[in-house]
């Protein structure tokens, strides 16, 4: 009989874990703050976690954790971190120590295509292409119920491509070093800074949303000019990888517009006669990502960066 599984979500404030049975049912549910600027103490709740989860489910179980990182295959220590206190640092190492068994690590946005390809909107397809749009832009790819990492641990950042098309004599900087990257127009704070910039408001994305729903002539603008780019991104992706399904997950991928315009706009920039991959609402929510880091015990080949 397979074992109950336990999944980690490390996020930048807050840690969610979660254990399921063979079948995939919920058997524990917790989240708490994220220890911020203090890797052993966020070391140590992860452990704390699991102690807990493992005493209110009566066994020992397998455990997968989401990261907002990568580990590096050349040194095993985590690199581009949002959570920067991981930076430099053999979490995998420590993990599997204080827990006495191997724990599998994975980034957050590949944890989210995961679980979306396995039993979510994506469940069912070859190849699913997962999006995270939120304060951040990432992305995850998974084949054939597996996560695609690539040699340098980066497979699915698209969020740090320059985004295509004309139209961005700006470039704005991003936090990565570079400039005009696909996150600084098409994250939460790319949109409120593009709104900014054309109409001189300061509004929030909700506002800038529900202002284009009620007929505000520079709040559609603005919504129109982000269809029109994630279209553009969008169709890169699908140039590339050709994915059956793309789900998008994060705060922006509750904009309803997004699901019927992108895919309109989108054919003029893929190299194809008709564009038969779906755009998809995630099914699991900001649930995804916890439960595809349960869902990495379950598969191979899904955490070897870092087992170096």
């Amino acid at each position: 009989m397979t074992a109950p599984r336990i999944g980690i979500d490390l996020g930048g404030t807050k840690i969610e874990i979660l254990a399921l049975d063979a079948g995939g049912l919920e058997l524990f549910r917790k989240r708490i703050a994220t220890p911020r600027n203090d890797y052993g103490a966020t070391v140590g709740a992860i452990r704390a976690l699991v102690e807990e989860a493992e005493g209110r489910i009566g066994t020992r179980a397998r455990v997968g954790v989401g990261i907002p990182g990568a580990v590096s295959a050349a040194s095993g220590l985590i690199k581009n971190a949002n959570s920067t206190w991981l930076i430099g640092k053999p979490l995998n190492e420590d993990l599997e120590r204080l827990l006495g068994r191997e724990v599998r690590l994975e980034n957050d946005a590949n944890c989210f295509a995961l679980s979306e390809a396995i039993d979510g909107a994506g469940q069912g397809a070859q190849t699913v292409f997962g999006v995270i749009l939120g304060t951040g832009v990432g992305g995850g790819i998974v084949v054939n119920g597996r996560v695609l990492t690539g040699a340098n641990a980066i497979a699915g950042e698209w969020g740090h491509n320059p985004l295509p098309g004309p139209g961005q004599a700006d470039r704005p900087p991003c936090y990565c070093g570079r400039t005009g990257c696909i996150e600084t127009y098409l994250s939460g704070p790319g949109m409120e800074r593009d709104h900014h910039a054309v109409t001189r408001l300061q509004q929030t994305t909700h506002d800038i949303v529900a202002g284009a729903r009620d007929g505000d002539t520079g709040c559609r603008a603005t919504l129109v000019r982000y269809e029109e780019r994630l279209a553009r991104a969008l169709a890169g992706v699908i140039n590339i990888l050709d994915p059956e399904v793309i789900v998008l997950g994060g705060g922006m991928s509750n904009i309803d517009s997004l699901y019927e315009r992108v895919p309109r706009l989108w054919g003029k920039y893929v190299f194809s006669d008709r564009v038969e991959t779906r755009l998809s609402r995630h099914r699991h929510g900001d649930s995804s990502g916890v439960r595809g880091a349960a869902w990495l015990s379950e598969t191979t080949g899904t955490a070897d960066k870092g087992k170096t």
